[in-house]
């Protein structure tokens, strides 16, 4: 088992990973509707320029192009059967990308949801996703991984198979989920759920967090919950570049850098240690983020005045841990723009 990762967190009071994967392949020509995956065998080229923006920018850590690389959802492009394949490339275009660098770079194989419901709710059973993730896992080991990374789960079931199969593996692991529905997953997780279930799963992670979801504001509530509920492992928050708005014919985040240096310095002050951007975060923001974490000084926990102050007021009022469904927030801060 690679120790790469565990390394760099003991090394390091914090650790900057990559920003988006699909906005920012959107940009170099992804069609919607297309598998992202493919690119990793039909354009490497533009897959290394992805990751060597990422290091170039100031990260620490980044996330290989396989988030929909499982059989499920490799099968709406009728690729169910190139699941190592795919895998192993993302992985190898990533070690490439990594090991010519003059720093220690991490490279995280993405793991994401299947796209299935879990069951008794659906017809995913636990055995399946547990094969399918572990298969992903492998192709991903194979091409070097450092460390795999499952994220924007929903179901902490499906979270729970993804822990299970990573252990088959033999490969150590992070994760994260996605809590848009006023401080909830889809399927209704709070942050304090994650915490406890966290620490029930017999294969631990070597970090947990959230990542996307609504806007910063909303992520960086949900880490607070969780630093609120003793996590006892170093805290993810990857959280996107502002609002999605459709302009033009595009969906375009208005997240500014200046915002989202913002967004890391106050994610390292609630207790957040490997810190990232999700959907919309371009090198360009990843650069602003390095240098406030270098140039800032680690300051007191932030209130939630002062959260919605910077980056802007959180879409409910609710965080999930009240029992309250959503409600619309009336408007605390100052957006920037």
């Amino acid at each position: 088992m690679t120790t790469a990762f565990a390394d760099l967190l003991a090394q390091r009071d914090w650790i900057l990973a990559d920003g988006a994967t699909g906005t920012n392949l959107f940009n170099m020509g992804l069609s919607s509707g297309d598998a992202p995956e493919m690119w990793n065998v039909e354009h490497p080229d533009r897959i290394t320029a992805l990751y060597q923006g990422a290091v170039d920018a100031g990260s620490d850590l980044f996330l290989t192009n396989s988030f929909g690389g499982n059989a499920s959802r490799l099968k709406l492009h009728d690729a169910q059967d190139r699941v190592l394949e795919l895998n192993r490339a993302a992985a190898e275009i990533g070690r490439n990308v990594a090991d010519k660098s003059d720093r220690t770079i991490i490279v995280a194989g993405s793991v994401g949801p299947t796209g299935d419901i879990m069951a008794p709710m659906g017809t995913l059973t636990h055995e399946l996703a547990v094969e399918m993730f572990h298969e992903q896992a492998e192709g991903l080991k194979a091409g070097g991984a450092d460390v795999l990374w499952v994220e924007t789960i929903s179901a902490f079931e499906e979270y729970k198979a993804a822990a299970e199969a990573f252990r088959l593996a033999g490969m150590p692991w992070c994760g994260t989920m996605s809590f848009d529905t006023a401080g909830r997953t889809m399927m209704g997780v709070t942050s304090r759920d994650m915490v406890k279930s966290v620490a029930k799963l017999d294969y631990q992670p070597q970090g947990f967090g959230a990542n996307c979801g609504t806007g910063a504001s909303d992520l960086l509530r949900t880490i607070l919950g969780m630093a609120d509920a003793d996590p006892g492992q170093p805290l993810i928050s990857k959280g996107n570049a502002g609002i999605p708005k459709y302009h033009d014919g595009h969906i375009h985040y208005d997240g500014t850098p200046e915002l989202m240096a913002d967004y890391a310095e106050l994610a390292r002050n609630c207790g957040a240690r490997i810190i990232g951007g999700c959907c919309g975060t371009t090198p360009e923001h990843l650069r602003a983020m390095r240098e406030a974490l270098e140039t800032r000084p680690k300051g007191d926990r932030p209130s939630l005045d002062d959260i919605t102050t910077a980056l802007g007021a959180f879409s409910s009022e609710s965080d999930g841990t009240d029992g309250n469904g959503p409600v619309r927030a009336e408007r605390r801060g100052r957006r920037r723009h």
